[in-house]
């Protein structure tokens, strides 16, 4: 177990085998309550850093971990190693790894996809369900017809090529994911240039980037996307915050529109000096959104 910190916050590291993989995990608290924190392309369980330790003091343990592929968790070759089904198992396998007794499951970016699947497949395992600049699949379907959103989603096209996209992303040591960050964070001081390299870094580690563009590449070529369709949305009934940048630029806030019909108990926040990294953006505030609202809710509950 390594220990390390970043910024001001402090956490520490640890591996946890999970569904036949090991994957390192930021860690901090105790306790049966745990927060399992989903982290999106092209991050890392660094991300929610600004999270990690208040809402271990806020009484929660918390675990944030690098997602199959990425960072310091096992890197499976192949398209079908990251179909959307088997990351919705490492999910439960990192619940039951926990022996948590109560689990709250956050995601932002590609974590808030697994997470709001996992709500609607696995809808027992969870208390509370937070999504940060994530949309529900079918309110994505619907926007993704429309220009204003199929314009921001050509990146998702371009996933779908062998070979050519990693050779893209990595040319430069990475300098495209560098421009990701550059392009779309609203507050370089809460995503600072050393945090950009740190991804760059992690980017560059061999195979990293094939597995990251696996999950679009699964989704899409690999037909994730349309099985999860054929079996439908069921209403997610689990209290669930959304929390959305509105500067986002990859993501339209259309996508928030209609949400209510696929989700009975929903809190929105929106924030208007955030982007898609909202958590990175506004670190302090995501994260009293989110204590609050747990807290709130175990007091009516």
């Amino acid at each position: 177990m390594a220990t390390d910190t970043v910024g001001e916050q402090t956490f520490s590291f640890q591996q946890v085998f999970a569904n036949g993989l090991s994957f390192r995990v930021a860690a901090a608290g105790s306790g049966d309550r745990l927060i399992l924190c989903l982290h999106g392309f092209p991050e890392s369980a660094i991300s929610w850093r600004h999270q990690i330790a208040p809402m271990a003091r806020a009484g929660y343990r918390v675990w944030a971990p690098d997602l199959r592929g990425y960072a310091g968790t096992t890197r499976p070759i192949g398209l079908d190693a990251y179909r959307i089904e088997t990351l919705l198992e490492d999910v439960t396998a990192l619940i039951d790894a926990s022996k948590a007794q109560r689990v709250i499951l956050v995601g932002h970016d590609w974590g808030g996809i697994i997470a709001w699947y996992y709500a609607m497949r696995q809808p027992t395992h969870a208390e509370a369900l937070v999504v940060l600049n994530a949309p529900h699949p079918a309110c994505f379907e619907r926007e993704v017809r429309r220009w204003r959103q199929l314009r921001r989603s050509w990146y998702m096209v371009m996933c779908q090529m062998p070979w050519l996209p990693e050779a893209v992303l990595a040319a430069g040591h990475a300098r495209a994911i560098g421009i990701i960050f550059e392009r779309m964070r609203a507050h370089r001081e809460h995503l600072p240039d050393d945090i950009v390299r740190l991804y760059r870094e992690q980017a560059c580690e061999p195979g990293a980037l094939a597995a990251m563009l696996n999950y679009y590449r699964a989704a899409v070529r690999g037909g994730g996307a349309a099985r999860q369709r054929k079996l439908g949305y069921p209403a997610i009934d689990v209290p669930t915050l959304v929390i959305w940048g509105l500067q986002d630029q990859a993501l339209v806030p259309q996508n928030l529109d209609a949400l209510d019909t696929f989700v009975t108990d929903l809190t929105i926040a929106r924030m208007d000096t955030a982007g898609h990294f909202v958590h990175q953006d506004e670190p302090q505030r995501v994260t009293h959104e989110i204590v609050s609202w747990l807290q709130g809710r175990s007091r009516t509950s």
